[in-house]
């Protein structure tokens, strides 16, 4: 059976891949430098020999003198050798008359064309199986002639070879250093990302805690804070997680041990007019199973969704209208007077509907549980919303028993209930999921006397955006019967 390679195995390293994207680039520079440098060096070695046989050619043209009417070379041969240094007798020359003739000569060269104006030409020719580079120099006037001296082109191409090389190979040189330099920096670089790399694989599934810093560079650096930053999210979702499943499990199992008691008990007797009290009691204990695991997937959604919440400004009012209109049937079936205060004029806060709704839903739902013990008026509930500076405070006021201090700030927490007295069987959960929503809000939740002096002030105190105008404060509306709704 064939084995599959995995696709990671298949891409190439970021090593690779770095030393590619360098070197070849100084590669292409060596050879596009190297070639320019031998360019440059083959104009000035042929222009120095070339100004060198044009030197050679004035000197023998100097020595030229005219006797009773003849051109001579007054060079001897010892003179001649001189002005010839080369040793292989590479170099010639040919003193020639105007009429073609050869004045003096160690080989048979041709002149080339001189053109108007000038006084020399350079020219390409061969003499025994070797290359020349020949210049023809022409004197004017009396005793007119022609200067040709030629040099094989071995030497100079000696030259240019030897350039070439000594060019060249140092550059190679330090590319094969600055490529093993750069095959160790990077090297080096990558090395807390392979650290990093080593430390994820050797990690537990279960181990979220966060990545000792190890990066040298700012980028690493921001990879590990970012692959924290994760993990820290990841062990929030999964710590909501498990405090659902816990919650769950241990909160439910009262309630649901309850139903299956009563329905035992119904089952073994035999009159129905306690069938009929022990379903009104397994329907009791059904609807508070039913909230508590309502407030319990509120807070395992408002622990998940902290990190990823969008805060924008949202018409406080109209949540507030719409929430008490929501509770209006139920505060009528319990006799309560619910109203509103300041819910007929706009007023905008920072925050996100949903939770707006869902927090002032639990304050609604735990005044009309906790706090319905009516006063000299009957029990009511108001539903306040007013400006204060950079503040918007939303207040539900009831009449009922109210909280002592010293148990308002742990009524903050999960699990804690009032006073047994002024409780229906919660299970300490609704304000504190107010709490939460209110942190994740950027607001806060205070807990207060209410103004009459009797019951609990629960008040939400959130942002507003820049620019909004104070909204004036309008007297509680209040409708017929037993409860009230806000005006529209």
């Amino acid at each position: 059976m064939a084995m599959q390679t995995s696709p990671v195995a298949e891409r190439p390293s970021m090593r690779s891949r770095m030393l590619l994207r360098v070197l070849v680039p100084l590669a292409l520079i060596w050879v596009i430098g190297s070639v320019t440098a031998f360019a440059v060096a083959h104009f000035f070695t042929v222009e120095a020999f070339d100004r060198a046989l044009v030197g050679i050619a004035r000197a023998i043209a100097a020595n030229v003198v005219e006797r009773n009417g003849v051109l001579l070379l007054d060079l001897a041969e010892r003179e001649l050798r001189a002005l010839l240094p080369d040793k292989d007798e590479k170099e010639f020359f040919a003193l020639l008359r105007t009429d073609g003739s050869v004045l003096a000569s160690n080989a048979p060269l041709r002149p080339a064309q001189v053109e108007a104006g000038k006084r020399w030409a350079f020219s390409d020719a061969s003499y025994q199986g070797a290359e020349l580079r020949q210049v023809t120099l022409r004197t004017e006037g009396v005793g007119s002639f022609s200067v040709v001296v030629a040099q094989a082109t071995q030497e100079r191409q000696e030259l240019l070879r030897r350039l070439g090389a000594y060019s060249r190979l140092p550059q190679a040189a330090l590319i094969l250093l600055l490529g093993w330099w750069l095959y160790r920096t990077v090297g080096r670089e990558l090395a807390p990302l392979e650290r990093l790399q080593a430390a994820l694989d050797r990690r537990a599934s279960t181990d979220l805690s966060p990545l000792a810093s190890v990066a040298p560079s700012r980028e690493v650096e921001r990879l590990a804070q970012a692959i924290n930053e994760l993990m820290l999210r990841i062990g929030r979702g999964v710590q909501a997680q498990r405090e659902f499943a816990g919650n769950v499990a241990h909160e439910l199992r009262t309630p649901l041990a309850g139903i299956r008691a009563l329905a035992e008990y119904g089952l073994s007797q035999a009159d129905p007019d306690v069938w009929r009290v022990q379903l009104r009691s397994i329907a009791t204990s059904q609807e508070r199973a039913s909230r508590l695991v309502d407030q319990l997937l509120a807070l395992a959604l408002a622990d998940e969704a902290r990190d990823s919440l969008a805060l924008v400004p949202v018409r406080i009012d109209e949540i507030a209208r719409g929430t008490v209109l929501a509770h209006l049937p139920r505060a009528d079936a319990q006799g309560v007077d619910l109203g509103g205060v300041g819910l007929d004029q706009p007023l905008l806060a920072i925050g996100n509907a949903v939770l707006l709704e869902g927090a002032l839903n639990n304050l609604i739902d735990n005044a009309l549980r906790h706090g319905c013990v009516g006063g000299a008026t009957g029990p009511a509930v108001t539903v306040e919303v007013r400006r204060l500076e950079d503040i918007v405070a939303v207040s539900v006021i009831d009449n009922g028993p109210g909280i002592e201090d010293a148990l308002r700030e742990r009524l903050l927490q999960r699990w804690v209930q009032g006073q047994p007295g002024a409780t229906r069987g919660g299970a300490g959960l609704g304000l504190s999921i107010v709490a939460r929503y209110a942190a994740m809000l950027g607001g806060t939740l205070h807990l207060d006397t209410s103004p009459g002096g009797r019951g609990l002030c629960a008040t939400l105190k959130l942002q507003t955006p820049g620019g909004v105008s104070r909204e004036p404060r309008t007297p509680r509306t209040s409708g017929s019967g037993r409860s009230s709704a806000p005006s529209s």
